[in-house]
């Protein structure tokens, strides 16, 4: 398994509520085949640049361990999340 954080961005016309379940949906897609480390809320934060007609963002980091073909479908949820604005999953190199 390898170590992994994603990053991803949801639109802040989202509820506190619906971005707890966006997360808990998220962390028990990555749980079921591989292992959440931590989770960072950062909060509403201002864009560099307007993605769908946004300036800010509520941004959400994850760390966690995975095998590789997790990667691709967790893309492809984010890809088909309406509330998602921009993801990115980062291969962490051991340290």
């Amino acid at each position: 398994m390898n170590k992994y954080e994603t990053v991803f961005i949801i639109n802040p016309n989202v509820e506190e509520t619906a971005v707890k379940a966006l997360i808990e949906k998220f962390s028990n897609l990555i749980n079921n085949d591989g292992k959440v480390e931590k989770v960072e809320e950062l909060g509403m934060k201002k864009l560099a640049y307007e993605i769908k007609k946004h300036k800010e963002g509520n941004y959400v980091v994850i760390y966690f361990e995975a095998n590789p073909e997790l990667i691709k479908e967790l893309e492809r949820i984010y890809r088909i999340t309406d509330e998602v604005i921009k993801f990115i999953v980062v291969r962490k190199d051991e340290e």
